[in-house]
């Protein structure tokens, strides 16, 4: 970190932080709607619903709003936002004010997300290292989040949530007071010619497709590997154990693996390599029963992600440049939820099947990256 800026460090501690605040009310609140408000999972499913299609369908205009009127005044929206919707989940006891806060809080992250990642691309250093180490801070908050979250539970849901509200809170503050402005260079476009510009890059778009598939992947850990380890071992508690393995292994070794790969082979072999790890975990609990599988496929995807994702937003911040990396971030996030949700859906109508499609997923996304690798030297 010390060869990092006091901007990017900051929004390493920011990172850690939104996680933790985020963590630490979203994974209990479809039990505070159903059970200490009453609504049924309809009614639930859709407010959850909102939320995340308030996130997803929006990071394009956080994107480029990071790119128009500065990443640093988008990030600090964002968590002001997300302070506000996390208070009216705290106080709201109705469907409009719940609808309310579920489209403040996902509107928060459409912001914050592409437009913190568009200030690290453009002022980190060693992009690939400051991406790394914002993952470190990101899982280490996914960790923190949920035991803290349960914690203030035993309290009651509304102290977990006026928590998480004081987090995003202080990210306000402190980012206003510390985090500096960058000057913002003109693209000299409207903002739809920026998209445009950015739909018409041929290479970007089939990057972003390949790439996808990290975020695919990614998601099973919700889905797959869950039903997989309670199945493997009749109780639902089993499941922490994916996302204790998970977490641990990134903290441990996501800056050792990345240093290696920088210095062992090329970005785009490193992303295929991770994106093909990934696959070839889900093969152990395709093919062998028990728990043990589904960990190592939980690691596995793990060590893919950690292979993949510096890298992968190292390429991202390259495609877009200093005026335009906001708007590139927030469409590979557009696409890249969209290509999740859909391989989702597949892979759970797949059934037992899944995990083997998962497999494939992860194969046929690394060799996309290889082919694109061999014709941009083609080409070059």
């Amino acid at each position: 970190m010390r060869e990092l800026s006091w901007a990017v460090r900051l929004l390493l501690v920011n990172q850690f932080g939104v996680n933790t605040g985020f963590y630490l009310l979203v994974p209990y609140l479809a039990g505070h709607l159903t059970g200490d408000l009453g609504l049924s999972a309809a009614v639930t499913g859709v407010i959850l619903g909102v939320r995340n299609l308030s996130q997803q369908g929006l990071f394009l205009i956080g994107g480029s709003a990071a790119d128009r009127l500065g990443a640093r005044g988008v990030i600090i929206t964002g968590c002001a936002l997300r302070t506000a919707g996390f208070a009216l989940f705290a106080f709201g006891t109705t469907v409009p004010l719940l609808l309310a806060a579920a489209v403040l809080s996902g509107l928060a992250g459409a912001l914050f997300n592409p437009a913190v990642r568009a200030y690290v691309a453009v002022e980190a250093p060693d992009k690939a290292r400051a991406f790394a180490l914002f993952n470190v801070f990101a899982q280490a908050g996914a960790l923190c989040g949920p035991l803290l979250g349960g914690v203030l539970l035993l309290v009651d849901f509304r102290a977990a949530a006026i928590t998480a509200a004081a987090i995003f809170m202080v990210l306000t503050v402190a980012q206003a007071l510390v985090l500096p402005a960058r000057a913002v260079p003109p693209s000299g476009s409207s903002v739809l010619g920026d998209w445009r510009r950015c739909l018409a890059d041929r290479r970007f778009l089939a990057f972003t497709l390949a790439l996808s598939g990290m975020f695919a992947l990614q998601n099973q850990l919700y889905l797959v590997l869950p039903l997989a380890a309670e199945q493997a071992t009749g109780t639902a508690g089993s499941v922490a154990l994916l996302f204790l393995v998970s977490t641990v292994a990134s903290l441990l070794f996501q800056m050792r693996i990345t240093r290696w790969l920088e210095a062992a082979t090329s970005r785009d072999r490193a992303m295929a390599l991770g994106l093909a790890v990934m696959g070839a975990g889900f093969l152990a609990p395709a093919l062998l029963p028990g728990i043990a599988p589904v960990l190592v496929a939980a690691l596995a995807l793990a060590v893919g992600v950690m292979m993949a994702q510096p890298f992968v937003y190292e390429r991202i911040g390259h495609f877009g440049g200093e005026s335009l990396a906001g708007t590139y971030f927030g469409v590979f996030y557009l696409v890249s939820g969209v290509v999740a949700a859909a391989s989702t859906a597949l892979i759970g109508w797949a059934g037992a099947a899944g995990a083997a499609v998962c497999a494939a997923v992860g194969l046929v996304c690394a060799a996309a990256v290889l082919v694109q690798e061999r014709r941009a030297a083609v080409t070059a």
